[in-house]
This record gives C-alpha cells, structure tokens and sequence, in this order.
C-alpha cells in the first residue's frame, strides 16, 4: 500500500487529511515536529510526503533542504505563508508541489495523486512518445505535437513551454525557470512573454479539450502543467 507521511503540528488538520487519504487507499503516518519527521524520513521513506513550513523543533524548509540530501521521493508543501521567496526556495530545494491554506482535503487528494502518477516508473518520454497526459503526444525531433490525434501548430516557444510543463506534471515552474528550460535562447523572450505564450499555449490545447484547463496558474509563483485526475 502507498505510504504517504503527514508532518502538520495542527492535529485538527492532520486529522481530517488522513481521514480523507486513508478514504482513497493510501496507508497514512502522521508527525507533529520536523524532527521527527526528518528522521523517520531518511531512515525509511516513504512513497510521498505531506509537509507543512511552520512546525517545531526544525521549520519545514530545513525539513526539505536535509531530507533531498537523502531521498528524492515526492515531497508535497502545505503552508499559510504565501511569501514568493518561500515558494521559490521551496522549488529550487525539490519540492515538487505547493498546497496553501485553507485548502480543501479533496482536492490535496487530488494533487496527491497526481504527483505520485508523474513520479510513478514507466513514464514514457522521448521523441514522438506518450506523455503522462492522456493523448498529447510530442515528437522533439519535428517540434511537433498533438492531442488526442488533433495537430496543435504550435510555434517553437510554445513546444518548448509544453514540453517541459506536460513531462512533469503538478510541478511549478518560475518564469525564470520556464525561460531557462524551455527555450534554447532568450535573447528576444522576456519573463512576461511567458505570459503570453501559456496563454496561446492554453488556447490551442483548450481548443481540442475545452472541458479541461491543462496549465494551472499559480499565483506569485508561476505554472504548472494539471493532468486530469481519473
């Protein structure tokens, strides 16, 4: 069974995620101080771990920044502090997602299961391959890429933005980062102009999908690609 560690010091809270994810078949361990927590992490890690910032004894950024020198299983971030420097630093250390309070337990349920489904084995990626995404398919060698059999006539930075974003799902990318990765020269791309091409991005894929958003927007922080949740 999927074992996913809760470290939250509020008890009400803990109690209510696991509640919800022992509902949808996860095995749960529940940690009140990052200490505690750390220790049991790298000694035994678990499939995904569920990490609050404020905690006693050790914050939840150490938490992270010791924990990654060890594992580099799945590490969820739940805060009340909505600062751009602690997301951001939460990033560049691995965390691989960001849930913000208040929030609700269905949805973390959600982006559990997402993340876990994008670090799951077996992933295919490469040149013309299935993504994660049910029926986008990217060939790298042609900049080229469709949905559900549907060509998405995408400019080279618009590839390049879905490229990175659909082959890592649920995790959130800075514009700095996007413009790093995605393209192999900046010299005519800004930060913003990121904007505007997750938004032409988001049009041409919502064409073929509108029932579906496929770029999450996260605020002060950046974008994240959104697998349907089955």
């Amino acid at each position: 069974m999927t074992r996913i560690v809760i470290v939250e010091d509020e008890t009400d809270i803990a109690s209510v995620v696991q509640d919800y994810l022992r509902h949808a078949g996860y095995e749960t361990e529940h940690f009140i101080d990052g200490q505690s927590a750390l220790e049991s992490i790298v000694a035994t890690p678990p499939d995904l771990t569920l990490l609050d910032i404020m905690l006693p004894r050790l914050d939840g950024i150490e938490v992270l920044r010791r924990a990654r020198e060890h594992t580099t299983h799945p590490i969820i971030m739940l805060t009340a502090r909505i600062e751009e420097v602690d997301r951001l630093l939460g990033l560049e250390l691995g965390a691989d997602d960001y849930v913000c309070k208040p929030f609700s337990p269905r949805e973390l349920v959600a982006r559990v299961r997402a993340v876990l489904r994008r670090t799951a084995p077996g992933l295919a990626q490469g040149s013309g391959s299935q993504n994660d995404a049910p029926g986008l398919v990217l060939d790298d060698v042609h900049w080229r890429a469709s949905l559900e059999g549907t060509p998405l006539n995408l400019t080279r930075r618009e590839f390049g933005l879905l490229q990175v974003l659909s082959r890592h799902p649920g995790r959130i990318f800075s514009r700095a980062r996007l413009l790093e990765l995605a393209y192999d020269d900046t010299v005519d791309v800004t930060e913003r102009a990121i904007d505007s091409h997750v938004k032409n991005l988001r049009r041409k894929l919502g064409a073929v999908t509108p029932e579906h958003d496929w770029i999450r927007s996260v605020y002060g922080v950046g974008f994240a690609w959104e697998a349907p949740v089955g």
